[in-house]
């Protein structure tokens, strides 16, 4: 774990979180990070699978872990990976212009690979200072040619930089595939995502007391651009809120879109799986 990880969020303590009911139909964690998830990773996919989550995509943050990620699902059934140097890490990756083209070189060859199915998460994040607004856009713009190179979605990580996001996307031209993760956007900026094709994943914090405006926004989006996340083990979902999370927990986040959305928890489940597979591919 990268000491701009740590900062970002802060992963919570231990204990124990009874397992959700299962749902009615097979579902996916379209966002997670099971290298910081402190269980084995087998056993982690075990719960998932007794909740109805059959598939995961877990995510690299730098070069390291875009390495353990492609390798973890190259070794088990039901994952994908997702390989990129986060808007956090992006400083700190490279001294030199030099370097940073080698680091992408990495990033670009391990998207090549089969089971890489996204380049993510990449994007802006103005909240945290790790990196300079600058440097951060420059990286973006690169990690959006990859995509495009490589034909795999685009997982963006945006942070208090809605309109930069937008904007760069928009001069860049976009991949096909587009997902913004965890999406943090009200109704207005729902809505624009939704003119422009881009898909939005929502997170545990969806269901927080203090979420409106994320609900909001998940109203507002058409059913068929939704997916539901964990970002694990970050933001748990509410009932276990400040516990660990875990790609299992997403049965939570998914029956509460379902319930904003006004549509039947098996119908969300065969949405959001036809989503996942429309820009992943499927498993």
């Amino acid at each position: 774990m990268t000491a701009a990880r740590t900062a970002r969020d802060g992963v919570p303590g231990p204990g124990e979180i009874p397992p959700p009911e299962p749902l009615p139909g097979e579902a996916l964690d379209s966002h997670c990070h099971l290298d910081l998830i402190e269980q084995p990773v087998g056993e982690v996919l075990a719960a998932a699978r007794a909740a109805g989550i059959s598939r995961v995509v877990t995510i690299g943050v730098d070069l390291p872990s875009s390495r353990w990620s492609a390798e973890c699902a190259a070794g088990h059934d039901g994952v994908y990976a997702a390989v990129a140097i986060h808007p956090n890490e992006t400083q700190a990756a490279a001294s030199s212009d030099a370097e940073r083209d080698a680091v992408l070189a990495q990033i670009a060859e391990l998207a090549a690979l089969p089971q890489v199915r996204a380049i993510g998460e990449t994007g802006l994040d103005y909240y945290r200072d790790h990196a300079s607004p600058d440097v951060q856009r420059d990286w973006f713009r690169a990690h959006i040619a990859i995509a495009k190179q490589a034909g795999k979605a685009l997982v963006i990580h945006d942070r208090d930089a809605h309109e930069d996001v937008l904007e760069i996307l928009a001069a860049e031209g976009p991949p096909d595939k587009v997902v913004f993760h965890c999406f943090s956007g009200d109704a207005v900026m729902a809505k624009r995502c939704a003119e422009a094709g881009y898909v939005m994943s929502f997170a545990g914090n969806i269901t927080f007391s203090s979420a409106q405006p994320l609900r909001d926004a998940a109203a507002a989006a058409p059913a068929r651009l939704l997916l539901v996340e964990t970002d694990a083990p970050f933001l748990t979902p509410v009932p276990h809120r400040g516990r660990p999370n875990s790609p299992a927990m997403v049965a939570h986040t998914l029956r509460a879109v379902a319930d904003l959305k006004q549509i039947p928890v098996e119908d969300m489940c065969a949405l959001v799986t036809a989503t996942g597979e429309r820009l992943f591919g499927p498993w």
